[in-house]
């Protein structure tokens, strides 16, 4: 058992081990038990679940908390681990938000049903364990041998807060997406679903009806999401590496916001047009996070506390706006009542 003891990105294969063992503990009793026959969620069992996930990954940040201040784990810096964590989680929590509205607009356009959809999502957290690896430990393998990386970061950061800021909002034409026009072309795809299944076998009158492996429209839903999440990672992950180096933290504070994204869709997708306003709200904090990195190597570095408060406020002020601003929108379904 010596090789958990050993050092892979800088924490022991123990912590990543332990990690993704809790991440996959959970998918199994989330698919296995909570919804082991797909139905359609509803609104209040999705902010039920999505509260249990939320604080599952609270309490987690307390173990990490508490086991970087006790030394378990190579430093006795535990304040700084911890606010740094949740420094991460609230930022990829509130910018998987905008993620809401391009799934549901993928599941539409595939006409997936609710029932279904769930399922799709939670395998998907499959991938993005995966892919979200990928491309923190490339980013992690980049700043550990160029430090001025973190620059770059810095400067594209600024750079796509000031385009939210500016540029109009559009909504994605999802049937001309490259990889949607790939996939009709190249693979067998149904027309129908066939329940939560992502493969099928069938005849194919192109080949005299031989029984041959058929992808679903609920196959190329799931493709499709994770091909919009990364693109959705190319903010969030430089943005959680502008907080802290740490790959575990990066990594950890990563996938417990999309695990609890997952949950919380439902609800969101009922009233993702209430959150306008939080688009400008995330703009500025990708602003702010991409100038602490030039303040931090001119003036020195800002005190974590004060990035988790800044961000804080910032992300609940464009909530509570938004909110507040789409008040009328709310009260018009149930006036019409």
């Amino acid at each position: 058992m010596e090789f958990l003891f050993l050092e892979w990105i800088g924490k022991p294969v123990w912590m990543w081990t332990g990690f993704l063992a809790i991440v996959f503990a959970l998918l199994a009793f989330d698919l296995g038990v909570l919804h082991k026959e797909d139905k359609e969620m509803g609104i209040s069992e999705s902010l039920y679940l999505s509260a249990f996930y939320i604080g599952f990954a609270i309490l987690y940040g307390g173990a990490i908390w508490w086991a970087y201040e006790a030394g378990h784990i190579t430093t006795s810096d535990g304040t700084h681990a911890g606010i740094t964590y949740f420094t991460g989680f609230f930022i990829e929590k509130a910018l998987s938000i905008d993620n809401v509205f391009v799934i549901s607009l993928i599941f539409t356009f595939f006409a997936i049903p609710r029932k279904y959809q769930y399922r799709a999502l939670v395998w998907g957290i499959i991938a993005v364990i995966v892919l979200r690896g990928l491309m923190i430990g490339i980013g992690a393998a980049l700043v550990q041998e160029y430090d001025w990386i973190l620059y770059i970061f810095g400067a594209f950061l600024i750079a796509t807060g000031i385009k939210m800021l500016v540029v109009p909002e559009s909504d994605p034409d999802v049937s001309k997406n490259p990889v949607v026009r790939f996939m009709r072309k190249h693979m067998r795809v149904t027309d129908e679903l066939h329940e939560q299944k992502f493969f099928v076998r069938k005849p194919d009158p192109a080949k005299g009806g031989k029984i041959v492996l058929w992808a679903t429209p609920l196959f190329l839903a799931l493709v499709v999401i994770n091909i919009a999440d990364l693109i959705f990672a190319v903010d969030s992950v430089p943005a959680i590496f502008a907080i802290t180096t740490d790959t575990f933290i990066v990594y950890t504070a990563n996938i417990m916001a999309i695990l609890g994204l997952r949950a919380l869709y439902f609800a969101l997708a009922a009233m993702v047009h209430r959150f306008h306003y939080l688009k400008y709200a995330l703009a500025l904090v990708l602003v702010f996070i991409g100038g602490k990195i030039f303040w931090n190597q001119i003036f020195g570095k800002v005190d974590p506390a004060i990035s988790l408060g800044v961000t804080l406020a910032m992300i609940a002020g464009g909530i509570f706006y938004s909110l507040w601003k789409t008040r009328k929108d709310a009260a018009a379904p149930a006036a019409a009542e």
